[in-house]
């Protein structure tokens, strides 16, 4: 049975620290070795190994070091869905603040006390921690650019402030962990952070120091991978969020040139006798523009699709909650996967 915390009726407040892994059974001592097992403002600390089908020792280690719970995955489902499962179970464990970090212990376990405080000041529903990748030695000149660039993007798509978007050690309030739906496979990363935008969530972050590499990035196999995944996870949520806006900046290079195109041939029709030489301009400019009105209603029908799927995820919210009031399985949460307490 999972640990047993004293926590006071007024004012509960536990923190649940969790760990997605894949083959991390040579770092994960590292990671753990700083995790703290009690904070400042919390009434209990505890970790939560969430094993995304590692084929190594991962669940052994973690068990000889303590870790309070372990939820398996069967199969590798990919580190966005690791990191929804910890999410899921971290709420029905009873979590009020979560923090997410890596178990190849790239984030210093010692700064999660600094990680949480905007939290449990009210100031924040999620705080990432800022690497500052521009002064990293352990980022190239590449990574610091596109790091840099990538981050413009998700700022300017999201509507938040965030200096860092790539990185993974973050605190979620239990609100937010609540409101969110984490929909690829990839990463989670871009994706929570546009999510959270769009959804009124407030985002803070904080600096924060980086251990060295202990490991070849698994997500970044190769730069043109990276980019392609991450650009293709930005385009799909931004569509997801706003789709008439989406629609609407894809509709308008063809009305305007099949506007012009029209232009073209009445002004020719009016100033010169032989404006038949114009009439293909007529039939493309047609074209274009009955190929932007199309888009342009595929966006007002996405966009009326998007107030049902506001309305969806509101019944999800409210189920979530609804069901963490309950005290529903954990198993249910977790999509089925298998989830062991220390004790078991």
């Amino acid at each position: 049975m999972p640990p047993l915390c004293w926590r006071p009726i007024a004012l509960p407040v536990k923190l649940i620290i969790q760990i997605p892994c894949y083959n991390e059974a040579e770092t994960l001592a590292e990671a753990l070795a700083d995790v703290p097992r009690s904070a400042r403002g919390f009434d209990c600390v505890e970790t939560l190994l969430i094993d995304d089908g590692s084929v190594d020792d991962t669940v052994i280690v973690a068990r000889r070091l303590g870790v309070d719970h372990i939820v398996q995955h069967g199969r590798n489902r990919g580190l966005a869905q690791a990191f929804q499962t910890g999410l899921d179970v971290a709420l029905q464990l009873g979590a009020d603040v979560i923090v997410n970090t890596d178990g190849d212990n790239q984030y210093p376990a010692g700064e999660i006390p600094r990680l949480v405080a905007p939290i449990l000041a009210g100031e924040a529903d999620i705080v990432i921690g800022d690497r500052r990748p521009e002064q990293s030695a352990y980022f190239s000149g590449t990574k610091r650019w596109l790091q840099k660039w990538g981050s413009w993007t998700v700022r300017n798509v999201s509507g938040t402030e965030v200096p860092d978007a790539a990185s993974g050690f973050r605190a979620y309030s239990q609100e937010a962990a609540l409101r969110l739906n984490v929909l690829s496979r990839y990463s989670y990363t871009l994706e929570t952070i546009i999510q959270a935008g769009k959804l009124g969530l407030t985002v803070t972050s904080i600096p924060v120091a980086t251990n060295a590499p202990t490991r070849p990035s698994r997500l970044q196999r190769s730069m043109w991978h990276f980019l392609k995944e991450q650009g293709g996870t930005i385009l799909r949520i931004y569509a997801f969020y706003e789709p008439l806006r989406t629609f609407t900046y894809l509709a308008i290079p063809f009305l305007i040139l099949g506007a012009f195109l029209w232009l073209r041939f009445l002004a020719s029709y009016v100033f010169f006798p032989d404006a038949d030489r114009f009439v293909q301009s007529v039939t493309i400019g047609a074209g274009l523009l009955i190929v932007g009105m199309l888009i342009f209603v595929f966006g007002l029908l996405a966009d009326i699709a998007g107030k049902h799927r506001q309305l969806t995820q509101e019944t999800l919210y409210r189920l979530k909650k609804l069901e963490l009031q309950r005290g529903a399985p954990a198993a249910h949460w977790s999509g089925g996967s298998r989830l062991k307490d220390k004790e078991a």
